[in-house]
């Protein structure tokens, strides 16, 4: 009887780390081998299947059309093998481990862990905080939380919030803003990252498309940014529940109180084919209480 596995497990994971990451040096670290091994591990087994798997190119080794097609199946297979592996072994529960931004953390995130930890004990929040997309499929990551439209490919993502957007300043800056069209006078800040539309803003409240803003400093680091605003640097254009704590506690108002709704938001993103653990769909629960409270639950502010 033939083998349902015509080719070696370790073959077939470096194939799938490969069409996954289109590197060969991720799967020869992640494997524990060496490059020229895991070349070998792709030629024997186009040699076995009898088809090419990669296409050679300039840029790198490509994966052919019907290996991308089966790639969702072998990405999810592994996932679920890791799984099964972490459950046998018991060691799964304990900890949660999440990947997010370094806005997410610093100004959502990190002054409310501790309410989730107090309702989840016996669940450990690690944090890895990084502006890279990291692999989800990873045995050491469970979840993330990312910004954009939410079609990342192999991923589950569900919508946190974020969506509702608009400009924010510190108080003595939003004196000088009685109407939109003060914007031509007062510096707005300028985030290199940031995927939020000033045109859409503006376009919703009515501004003349043809005002030009006034031109503040310019920032490649989003937190950094915010922190101009907080400074009194001029005006930002901040989702509503990145702003909520700052405009809460007063560092920040909203000086027209006119959010715009935008395409993208914050989602939790997971890897397709990850069992549904315990600490998973406890932080999920308790994103969706905690987020609509955080947004909607602050103290407004008015100008002076």
């Amino acid at each position: 009887m033939a083998s349902p596995f015509p080719i070696p497990l370790n073959a077939l994971r470096a194939i799938e780390i490969v069409a996954r990451r289109g590197a060969l040096a991720p799967a020869a670290e992640e494997l524990g081998v060496t490059i020229g091994a895991v070349s070998q591990h792709l030629r024997r087994a186009e040699e076995r299947l009898g088809m090419e798997l990669f296409e050679r190119t300039s840029a790198g080794l490509r994966p052919t059309p019907g290996l991308r097609a089966v790639l969702p199946q072998l990405t999810s297979g592994f996932a679920a093998l890791q799984d099964g592996l972490a459950a046998l072994k018991g060691t799964d529960e304990g900890v949660l481990n999440l990947t997010v931004g370094s806005v997410f953390a610093s100004r959502w995130l990190i002054w409310r862990i501790n309410k989730f930890t107090a309702l989840h004990p016996d669940v450990e929040v690690r944090l890895n905080v990084t502006a890279t997309m990291l692999d989800l499929s990873r045995p050491d990551v469970d979840c993330g939380i990312r910004y954009g439209h939410g079609n990342w490919a192999g991923l589950n993502a569900e919508l946190i919030g974020g969506t509702q957007y608009q400009p924010v300043c510190a108080p003595p800056v939003a004196k000088l803003l009685k109407r939109p069209e003060d914007l031509a006078q007062v510096p707005v800040i300028q985030d290199e990252t940031t995927m939020l539309s000033w045109e859409a803003w503006r376009a919703e409240v009515g501004l003349d498309p043809a005002l030009k803003l006034a031109v503040g400093p310019t920032y490649s680091d989003a937190s950094l940014a915010v922190d101009a605003a907080i400074s009194e640097q001029g005006v930002l254009m901040m989702a509503d529940m990145m702003s909520a704590d700052a405009v809460s506690d007063g560092r920040l108002v909203r000086p027209f109180e006119q959010p715009v709704e935008g395409p993208q938001g914050y989602y939790l993103v997971t890897a397709k084919g990850r069992r549904e653990t315990h600490k998973l769909r406890a932080f999920r629960e308790w994103l969706k209480v905690e987020v609509p409270a955080s947004v909607h639950g602050y103290v407004h502010q008015s100008r002076g």
